[in-house]
């Protein structure tokens, strides 16, 4: 995948942040990271897709949709559809 099509929302100490990047590394997909502690208005992003919670991991798409906590299945799959 030659450009990065979704946005990673994270923090450093998440656990399932770390397995998902682990992961996708492995599948040779790239992605934009941003750690929402260092980023408030991130926060704020993260928030607005979860119901007012910091949820991480959260991935927003290039066409604004939001996965919270996905597999990498899902992921692959969404860029899939996103591709066609």
């Amino acid at each position: 995948m030659a450009a990065e099509t979704f946005t990673m929302y994270t923090t450093p100490w998440c656990g399932y942040c770390q397995r998902l990047k682990g992961q996708l590394g492995r599948e040779g997909i790239t992605f934009e990271e941003v750690d929402i502690e260092e980023h408030p208005d991130a926060a704020s992003i993260v928030e607005k897709v979860n119901n007012g919670n910091q949820t991480v991991p959260t991935l927003v798409y290039a066409d604004g949709s939001a996965h919270t906590n996905p597999s990498v299945l899902q992921v692959k799959e969404k860029l899939a559809a996103l591709a066609s």
